[in-house]
């Protein structure tokens, strides 16, 4: 019996994803256009956490756009740091006002 799936799709580094959209803070107000990075094992927790993070700093709704898991680390700010505290477990979120 294989104990390990066999899967050509698995990454050998944590799975970083970044989460475009916009948030609310003020029902009915002009949204803030948004990126979340964050770690997670598939996009389902990575959305679900995303929303969570929104929550607790404040954000009433969210539009989420798009989600894709980052290949490269960026090396332009804020996203470079974004994705440093995504790897040591944060939820980054980077704010466009």
């Amino acid at each position: 019996m294989i104990s390990t799936p066999d899967n050509d799709n698995r990454l050998d580094a944590p799975m970083v994803f970044i989460i475009i959209g916009k948030g609310y803070e003020v029902k009915g107000g002009e949204g803030v256009e948004l990126h979340i990075m964050l770690r997670a094992p598939d996009d389902d927790t990575a959305v679900r956490e995303a929303l969570n993070a929104l929550s607790e700093e404040g954000f009433l709704e969210a539009d989420l756009d798009q989600i894709g898991v980052l290949t490269d680390e960026p090396t332009e700010e804020p996203h470079a740091s974004a994705y440093q505290g995504a790897l040591e477990g944060e939820v980054a979120i980077i704010r466009f006002d």
